[in-house]
């Protein structure tokens, strides 16, 4: 990837003034926005990733400072975290079942809509290059999945819709930085060579994903090494940043090294480490999740008047016909692209099943990702094509020159495309994905993955009751006396999530049905909970225990309320 890569790597805020207590205010000011924002999109349904940019656009266009952005953090210290989370939080499996599918969208996809843009750029933009068109498609190309995630999650969008939305949303950006980079590199170079472009990008791809494995061992090595839940977090947080930046010292792909490293680690998380420290990771990932996205969705509109201002130097109608290929391509390739991949031969449709997939219930499953996608299904994910932040910072990176010292070739009208590109996707899609995911009526079965969950609870607690048995079996009396009382304890368990499962069987509803009985046990469960925490609060006030003691305690009511589910599953 070379000299070109790092050019695209080079993102950072500009706060005019540039103050301690300007950047203070600012970033008060954001965090109590994208928290309000938050709050009414919980109330009126809406995305916050489509309602932030909007107040960013407002922000921009009253008098005072800005902030604006200028190519290094958001690559270096922004997309590496989001990506990684979302890694973590994605299936490994679920992404191998439907590999063929995110593949065509996240790779093929992404060089076609390149391409197309590029070639509409050359023939109807007048003055445009091949190489110029190229760099814009390639950054809009990838869609940024978090609008629709969080939309679809919330509408119950089927699992292996989400999983093809967030497989894509993993290695698009990858595929896309890769081209950008190869087309900066042509047009302020040589020009264009297909036979170069295609080496740069398989050495990028190969290199990035190498970069991840190893990245991905060295984490689990040092995770076995100490694993308490401090130690845990800080590993986990430095991981996105190592893993990226020793491939782009590499010169490969550093978001692609990223994603691997994820996707390893999270599969393997299970395995190896304490509860605590799972927990821990989890809600530190889910604050950084929090507070990163709401920031880069609020710095989108925000560009506006950076944008706009540089037009001033170009006709209406060179304006008008770059932003209606730019917008025209990014909405119409995506569902034209989909449909036609519906047709391939039933072969390219079919996920060979492995030799482990031995029985019944597995190749049910297998089977279940045999064949393509149905029509709402198609229709769905060609609505979930948002364009994000990493758009704009790739468009942002390119350089002012060319190596003769040239201005780089159209670069604002670039800008504005791209930036009317992720507006129109981001705020237009975004807003009405969820409205049209109700009237396709596409839902999950939520009773057939609560079924599932509590066969798979059941199942797990009949090891432990076996498990107890061969413990017992060695004849220790003080284990014996444990093991009853355990056993006890699962028995209760195993009956609960028995009577789960014979009452979603007798439903025929897709709902999980709700048992009067189960309602009750978790508002005992809760109300128990409360009275304990209101007793030890009496003793910490009448100081009979202390501060410390109170919140070991505390924590200890808090582990057992976070196992009680919020609904019916």
């Amino acid at each position: 990837m070379g000299a070109a890569t790092h050019s695209i790597v080079a993102i950072v805020w500009r706060i005019e003034p540039v103050s301690v207590e300007t950047i203070l205010i600012f970033v008060l000011a954001a965090v109590a926005v994208v928290v309000l924002v938050r709050w009414v999109a919980e109330r009126t349904s809406l995305p916050a990733a489509a309602l932030l940019p909007i107040v960013g656009i407002v922000y921009a266009v009253l008098p005072g400072p800005n902030i604006s952005l200028d190519p290094k953090i958001i690559l270096t210290f922004v997309i590496p975290p989001l990506l990684y989370s979302a890694a973590l939080d994605s299936s490994l499996l679920a992404i191998r079942r439907n590999l063929r599918i995110v593949v065509s969208l996240s790779v093929v996809l992404v060089l076609i809509t390149a391409l197309v843009i590029g070639i509409g750029f050359q023939w109807f933009v007048a003055g445009a290059t091949l190489a110029a068109g190229i760099a814009v498609g390639a950054a809009i190309a990838p869609p940024d999945p978090v609008a629709a995630l969080g939309v679809g999650r919330k509408v119950g969008l089927p699992p292996r819709l989400l999983t093809i939305i967030q497989g894509e949303g993993l290695l698009n950006d990858a595929t896309a930085l890769t081209i950008l980079s190869v087309a900066v590199a042509a047009a302020v170079g040589d020009g264009f060579s297909w036979g170069s472009a295609i080496g740069k990008f398989a050495l990028a791809a190969a290199g990035g994903v190498l970069v991840g494995v190893v990245v991905a061992y060295v984490v689990r090595l040092l995770r076995k090494l100490r694993d308490d839940p401090l130690t845990a977090n800080a590993i986990s947080l430095v991981t996105p940043f190592g893993a990226y930046l020793a491939a782009e010292e590499l010169h490969v792909s550093g978001v692609l090294a990223v994603v691997v490293a994820g996707l390893i680690i999270g599969h393997y998380a299970p395995l190896t480490g304490s509860g605590a420290s799972r927990l821990q990771t989890t809600a530190v990932w889910r604050l950084v999740d929090f507070l990163l996205e709401g920031f880069v969705f609020l710095l989108i509109g925000q560009q506006l008047p950076r944008v706009v201002r540089g037009l001033e130097d170009y006709e209406l109608s060179t304006i008008l016909a770059a932003v209606s290929i730019s917008v025209g391509v990014a909405l119409l390739l995506r569902p034209v692209w989909l449909i036609l991949t519906q047709f391939l031969p039933r072969s390219l449709h079919t996920r060979l099943i492995s030799d482990d997939t031995d029985t019944d219930e597995q190749r049910v499953v297998a089977q279940r990702h045999r064949i393509g996608l149905p029509g709402r299904e198609v229709v769905a994910l060609s609505w979930a094509g948002t364009r994000g932040v990493i758009s704009l910072a790739a468009i942002f990176a390119l350089p002012l020159t060319t190596d003769s010292g040239a201005p780089f070739p159209d670069r604002d009208l670039l800008l504005f495309c791209t930036f009317v590109v992720v507006l129109v996707t981001l705020v237009g899609q975004g807003l009405t994905f969820a409205p049209l995911v109700r009237a396709l009526g596409l839902r999950a079965n939520r009773s057939d993955q609560a079924m599932l969950r509590n066969e798979a609870r059941s199942a797990s607690v009949e090891a432990a009751l076996e498990r107890l048995s061969e413990v017992a079996a060695e004849g220790d009396p003080e284990e014996v006396r444990a093991i009853e009382a355990t056993r006890g304890q699962l028995k209760a368990r195993l009956a609960r999530y028995q009577g789960r499962i014979d009452l979603l069987r007798e439903s025929d509803s897709e709902d999980v049905p709700v048992s009067p009985g189960y309602e009750a046990g978790l508002r005992v469960r809760r109300a128990a909970i409360d009275a304990q925490r209101e007793e030890l609060l009496r003793w910490r006030d009448a100081g009979r225990l202390p501060d410390e003691g109170l919140r070991v305690l505390q924590r200890e009511l808090d582990h057992e309320e976070r196992l009680l589910p919020d609904r019916p599953r």
